[in-house]
């Protein structure tokens, strides 16, 4: 899907209360599972040992940490929407998340998003307040919901 590009802050405030269009689909590798692992020093063994995961799991195969899928919000985010003016944005916080579906190794997802809030924050920057859902293909249930709230700046 291409990426939704607006000009400034201006054109962002009007979209406020819309769904972004749907992202690309991102697989879930187990190198990704595996550096997941490293970067939090979570090292569950129904995340990095296939071998066991196969032999013990009930997936019958390693699974993504379910903070994974929350931590991959700013890149899903990134790929479905550029604002030109904005010179920074940082993560604020969460105010609701749940992970209903497990993550399988090479599972494919998606955001679907959308624009909650826009608040004035500070000098030139915006509180944004994001609905977001993970989507899992093949899946009724999604891999992640998380109303995730960011800042930017321009």
């Amino acid at each position: 899907m291409a990426k939704l590009e607006l000009n400034n802050f201006a054109d962002f405030r009007e979209i406020e209360g819309q769904t972004l269009p749907a992202g690309d689909w991102l697989t879930v590798t187990q190198e990704m599972i595996n550096d997941f692992a490293k970067a939090t020093m979570d090292f569950q063994w129904i995340h990095i040992d296939v071998e066991k995961a196969e032999k013990y799991s009930p997936f019958k195969m390693p699974v993504a940490h379910g903070f994974m899928s929350l931590a991959l919000l700013s890149k899903l985010l990134k790929d479905v929407l550029l604002v030109k003016s904005t010179k920074m944005g940082v993560n604020y916080g969460l105010n609701k998340v749940r992970f209903p579906s497990p993550v399988l190794v090479n599972s494919r997802l998606r955001l679907i998003c959308t624009i909650q809030k826009i608040e004035e924050y500070g000098n030139k920057g915006l509180k944004i307040t994001w609905n977001c859902i993970v989507e899992l293909e093949g899946s009724k249930k999604p891999a992640c919901v998380a109303e995730f709230i960011s800042l930017s700046f321009e």
